[in-house]
């Protein structure tokens, strides 16, 4: 059977039996990209139903009933025979996140499953078969011990304010004297690790496991070895990187102390099974060898990677080298004994990017450009002679005569360096290290380099793609394009802020709102899920949240705006994808930082304590990273109660769907004492604004629902006339305000100045970003003329809702039910855009959305997944002017009208793909 890894927490099966033109396919078990170490007790389920026609797909396809059958062997679900679980007929329309009900789940059970579904039509459909298999549940399934060393060798330098530790090589031999049948690796190495069978690298994962807060718990990845492994003698390697698991800096007083658990480590432990059934294990002890005598003499992941060929240890992985100058290697502690694994998918190489110019700077300074800002490393050929060391530096910029911009990237030295083995043609690229780039310096090339001479290397979590999205304005094309790669680029276990400078880490600001956005472009569930761990495993007993997770920064500063991405990021997994699971698992962690901001904060129900404000507003000045003008600052008091009170309204939410009925009426009763105390305070009634009159304060007031109902006319005109006239049509707002400002300005009537904003190409605005070279999107508006010391040109925070707007504004998806079991259908037809083609990849299956308005008329073609209905909002002044292929389309299959709305004729319909023209 073949598998695609397609989501994250999702197992794919391509295939499934059409029966009478339906199919059942996308077969999905949760927990992890690998799914030969799934760890939950009862992992969830779910699939997709379709039709198979392309042409004229069916329609009204809605799940009356399932049933699932587990059983332990092919041969028996084949038989129909669920001696793990049959569910037996469930009446449910239910098709995601099904737990599994059956038998206790054992260690390494491989469980076969597939599904039946009945629909409206009485028709059955069995799914195609799909499987997993369970990973290490309990500590004693566990022979292998830890195994390192813990001291450092003569050409280290560990207490380095520049850290530089060498690369850990591990090797053992071992027989295994039967034919295999098969063989499964279980394996950590921290910081990060490649394990090698017989020479070659299991897996293509780069810069495994996820990073964790290793004070708490510790991932580990499981891999099919049978084909790896061989009767007879056998070599078993593991190389170990630093990653995040040795300190960046040791004593660096520039930034604040980053987070340090020891020298590199690792756990191996290979289950092989021989035809006649008999089992062995080979387990990582005392009896392995190690030296860090091997190439890779340093890495660290703000300074690069250095590689000495000459010091190649040929063989190493293969049987009968000779370890006998290694080291015998040590069992060794490690900070957790928590060891689960791993929930996110693998990190990937996913794209190589070809050289776009070359130019020579000045004498043996030559500038890569790779035409596009990226996260990764480079991939250099060279031919030399011996001992010959090329220097590869790295920079998103370069100044006017073309050399490298390094002012922003502050410590970071961000250099790899190759010395080479002078044996023909070599080719190198790092293993344990990553930078942000589009810039690359050679020097030390024997030789003229060439545009051939280097390629740039495309790594991030391997996340789906689920969205598409397209325009007749290229200006926005490009922007999505550059929203995609500076998102997809700051995965890397974790969502970072930035990949490039010696920062890099989880800020919980970032990424709130943002992270709904970034559910349309990529399949995020498991990531998002896991950082809301991070989160959690951060958290101080006293309830404090720390403004970075996993905490490698210990930063507690208290405030509201960027620990309130916990409650936000759990509330996203629960609308976009319909999982209330992040919600009851974080739910007392969510409760007690609440209290504790109140108790220790809030005074006369006013939250008195916030750090960052409207971070990265446009400043009055270019040169100016924050703003100094009061007018253009809104209030930490005003912002930290506002979020207070959006916290409290969600939270109430959270206490419904947990069963927490006392608790939804206390946060419903404070509520209520905070939005009265807020209005008290900060509304002036008289002319209908909030605090100082900052866009932000009128947009929170009004997102929010803290603004009266009879005065939100009034603030919302108060903004747009902020908007409009002293900001001339431009964006005003930080990272916070940008939250919510598309999306407000359209939804209260005011598209059009939505679309400006979007289009803007002079100062500030993304537009400007990019008629100054951008292909990402920048930390700051002014990022080009701001002082270096923060002008990341990877960042994805000030990128607010725009993603959000494009797809359900413009593109008009959205859930109307969590996990767009509903949808509502509703675009957004202003300016000059005359199409919008879209789509995404629900859970339930692709939602597609492609509109154009020419000459007079409109047409829009829309697809709705199998077991879902949605709610289409048609510009129309009469329904009946409404035709569906070529019928009217109140009298279409599958449609129907439901009333006349705001220029709208309003439809229901169930799944299928639609053709609406109205004249």
């Amino acid at each position: 059977m073949r598998f695609l890894l397609a989501s994250l927490l999702t197992l794919t099966v391509l295939t499934a039996w059409a029966q009478k033109g339906i199919l059942v396919t996308n077969l999905r078990c949760e927990n992890q990209a690998n799914p030969l170490g799934i760890d939950v007790a009862q992992p969830r389920l779910g699939w997709q139903i379709s039709s198979s026609a392309r042409k004229s797909p069916i329609r009204e396809i809605e799940q009356q009933s399932y049933q699932i059958l587990v059983a332990s062997t092919p041969e028996k679900l084949a038989a129909n025979e669920g001696d793990l679980w049959d569910s037996g007929v469930v009446k449910s329309e239910q098709s995601v996140f099904i737990p599994y009900g059956g038998k206790p789940l054992e260690s390494r059970r491989a469980c076969y499953w597939k599904v039946n579904v009945k629909t409206m039509k009485d028709t059955e459909v069995w799914s195609e078969p799909a499987s997993w298999t369970m990973g290490l549940l309990r500590p004693s399934d566990w022979s292998a011990k830890w195994t390192g060393l813990d001291s450092s060798f003569a050409w280290e330098k560990p207490k380095d304010v520049f850290t530089r530790v060498a690369a850990r090589y591990f090797r053992k031999e071992a027989d295994l004297p039967k034919k295999i049948r098969k063989a499964t690796a279980y394996v950590s190495g921290l910081g990060v690790y490649e394990l090698y069978l017989n020479s070659r690298k299991v897996g293509d994962a780069v810069l495994a496991p996820a990073p964790t807060d290793y004070n708490k718990r510790i991932f580990y990845n499981t891999y099919d070895v049978t084909n790896y492994l061989k009767q007879g003698r056998n070599a078993l390697g593991m190389l170990l990187g630093n990653g995040r698991f040795y300190t960046l800096r040791w004593g660096y007083k520039e930034l604040p102390e980053i987070a340090h658990y020891g020298f590199p480590k690792m756990r191996l432990q290979i289950e092989v099974t021989y035809e006649d059934g008999s089992t062995e294990r080979l387990i990582s002890d005392e009896s392995w060898k190690v030296t860090a005598a091997g190439p890779i003499v340093a890495n660290n992941e703000f300074d690069g990677e250095e590689y000495d060929a000459t010091k190649e240890l040929s063989g190493w992985e293969t049987a009968g080298y000779n370890d006998s100058q290694w080291l015998k290697a040590q069992l060794v502690s490690v900070p957790s004994q928590v060891l689960e694994s791993q929930p996110t998918p693998p990190i990937r190489v996913t794209e190589t990017l070809k050289a776009q110019a070359i130019k020579e700077v000045k004498p043996d300074t030559f500038i890569v450009d790779l035409g596009q800002n990226l996260v990764g490393w480079a991939r250099l050929h060279v031919r030399g002679p011996r001992g010959t060391k090329v220097t590869l530096r790295f920079a998103e910029r370069v100044n006017e005569d073309g050399t490298l911009y390094l002012d922003n990237l502050r410590s970071a030295k961000v250099t790899d360096v190759y010395t080479l083995k002078g044996d023909g043609e070599e080719v190198w690229e790092p293993r344990f290290v990553y930078h942000g780039f589009r810039y690359v310096e050679i020097t030390g090339f024997p030789g003229t380099p060439t545009v051939n001479s280097l390629e740039g290397r495309v790594v991030h979590d391997d996340l789906p793609i689920v969205g598409s999205f397209a325009s007749s304005n290229s200006l926005l094309n490009q922007l999505y394009k550059n929203a995609f790669w500076g998102i997809r680029g700051n995965y890397r276990g974790m969502p970072t802020d930035c990949p490039q400078r010696d920062e890099r880490m989880g800020w919980l600001g970032d990424r709130a709102i943002g992270s709904k956005g970034e559910s349309f472009v990529f399949g995020h569930h498991d990531l998002y899920a896991k950082w809301l761990t991070d989160i959690e495993d951060a958290q101080l007993e006293s309830g404090s949240i720390p403004d970075v997770a996993p905490a490698y920064w210990k930063m507690y500063s208290d405030n509201m705006t960027w620990p309130a991405a916990y409650i936000i990021i759990a509330n996203m997994l629960y609308e976009q994808y319909g999982d209330d699971v992040p919600i009851r698992k974080h739910y007392p962690s969510m409760k007690k930082w609440l209290t504790h901001m109140r108790t220790k904060y809030m005074k006369d129900y006013i939250m008195t304590k916030d750090t960052y404000g409207d971070w990265c507003m446009p400043p009055e000045s270019p040169e100016l990273i924050h703003s100094q003008d009061p007018k253009r600052k809104t209030d930490g008091t005003f912002l930290g109660t506002a979020f207070y009170y959006n916290m409290l309204t969600i939270m109430e939410q959270f206490a419904e769907i947990t069963g927490n009925s006392a608790d939804k009426r206390e946060f419903a009763e404070l509520a209520g004492h905070v939005k009265k105390a807020f209005n008290d305070k900060f509304l002036n009634r008289d002319r209908q604004f909030y605090s100082n009159n900052t866009a932000t304060a009128n947009l929170f007031a009004l997102a929010y629902g803290l603004a009266p109902e009879e005065l939100r006319s009034g603030v919302f005109e108060q903004l747009v006339e902020r908007t409009t006239v002293e900001h001339k049509g431009h964006i005003s707002t930080g990272l916070v305000g940008a939250q919510w400002l598309m999306r407000t300005l359209s939804d209260n009537g005011r598209p059009d100045l939505a679309y400006r904003i979007a289009t803007n190409t002079d100062y500030p605005s993304w537009g400007y970003m990019i008629q100054n070279g951008a292909t990402t999107i920048w930390e700051l508006w002014n990022g080009n003329t701001a002082n270096p010391a923060m002008n990341s040109g990877n960042h994805v925070m000030l990128l607010g809702d725009l993603i959000i707007w494009m797809y359900e504004n413009l593109a008009g998806i959205k859930a109307e039910e969590p996990g767009f079991k509903r949808i509502i259908m509703k675009p957004t037809i202003t300016g000059d855009l005359t199409s919008v083609t879209s789509s995404f990849e629900s859970f339930h299956g692709r939602i597609g959305s492609e509109w154009e308005r020419k000459g007079g008329k409109f047409n829009w073609k829309v697809t709705v997944p199998g077991n879902t209905r949605a709610t289409l909002y048609i510009p129309a002044t009469d329904q009946k002017a409404v035709r569906e292929g070529r019928s009217q389309a109140s009298l279409a299959p599958g449609v129907r009208f439901v009333k006349m709305e705001g220029g709208n004729a309003v439809f229901e319909v169930t799944s299928g793909a639609y053709n609406f023209r109205v004249k």
